[in-house]
């Protein structure tokens, strides 16, 4: 199954979440690939020690038609990482947006799957690599910090993700996960229900409280459970991920 991390607007979790996601599925002896398509490469940069060349990144697989399996590292505790460099920010101008390039990460992914959950942390930004990990997608987890202009990000991202449906010739199934979520702020409830009257069920339950230990982790290297397993986040990213399985939203027998 291919999960997409996806949000047009920056500094709303998404690589924290791909990251914790993977951890917690990992956690469950479930087997994960991760792909950093972002290239910013922040996912990456948390994993350390990839090799800083273009050819073993994602952007040899674009420019050079590299298989996926070939890119693959290993992520202790994590799972396998694809990962990204600095250069994929040339593929919109490099390829276009033909069906030939929208469809090349769908393709590729055929390769490499093997039964594993894939976890793409998509760009910030639609283009070629967003669209192509959308076009990808089995289905797609919207990060959205708890404020106003990320609820009306969020409303732009369902616009969009609308927009490509004729093309895609289906529905994505697609969740929408509240972060940076703090109890003690009315704003963040207010946002909460208005998102929930947007999107229903697609909003997720869980919501990712505003924790020291969630924004630590990254920058040691780790993922929350490794770096605080007892803390609130690492409880939130192991209810998100039974809330995702109790409403299959993620099929874990497929990744079994």
């Amino acid at each position: 199954m291919r999960v997409v991390i996806f949000n047009q607007k920056g500094g709303v979790g998404k690589t924290t979440t791909a990251l914790n996601l993977a951890a917690a599925l990992t956690l469950r002896e479930l087997p994960v690939l991760l792909i950093d398509l972002d290239p910013q490469a922040h996912l990456s940069s948390i994993r350390g020690g990839a090799s800083s060349e273009m050819a073993a990144s994602i952007y040899s697989f674009y420019y050079e038609n590299r298989p996926l399996p070939e890119l693959e590292v290993d992520w202790p505790g994590i799972g396998r990482l694809i990962p990204a460099h600095t250069e994929l920010i040339k593929v919109d101008s490099a390829f276009g947006k033909g069906p030939n390039i929208l469809n090349k990460l769908n393709r590729g992914l055929s390769e490499c799957e093997n039964g594993r959950t894939v976890i793409v942390d998509c760009c910030p930004f639609l283009g070629v690599l967003s669209l192509n990990a959308v076009f990808a997608a089995d289905r797609i987890l919207v990060p959205v910090s708890s404020d106003f202009l990320s609820m009306r990000g969020a409303m732009q991202i369902e616009r969009t993700l609308k927009a490509v449906e004729p093309v895609l010739k289906k529905r994505v199934e697609r969740r929408y996960l509240l972060t940076r979520f703090d109890r003690r702020r009315n704003m963040c409830f207010d946002v909460q229900a208005q998102l929930r009257e947007q999107f229903g069920d697609e909003l997720c339950r869980t919501t990712i409280s505003e924790n020291v230990a969630v924004a630590e982790a990254p920058a040691m290297n780790r993922d929350i459970f490794t770096h605080a397993a007892n803390s609130k986040g690492a409880q939130d990213y192991m209810a998100l991920l039974e809330e995702l399985v109790a409403t299959n939203f993620l099929s874990v027998s497929q990744s079994a």
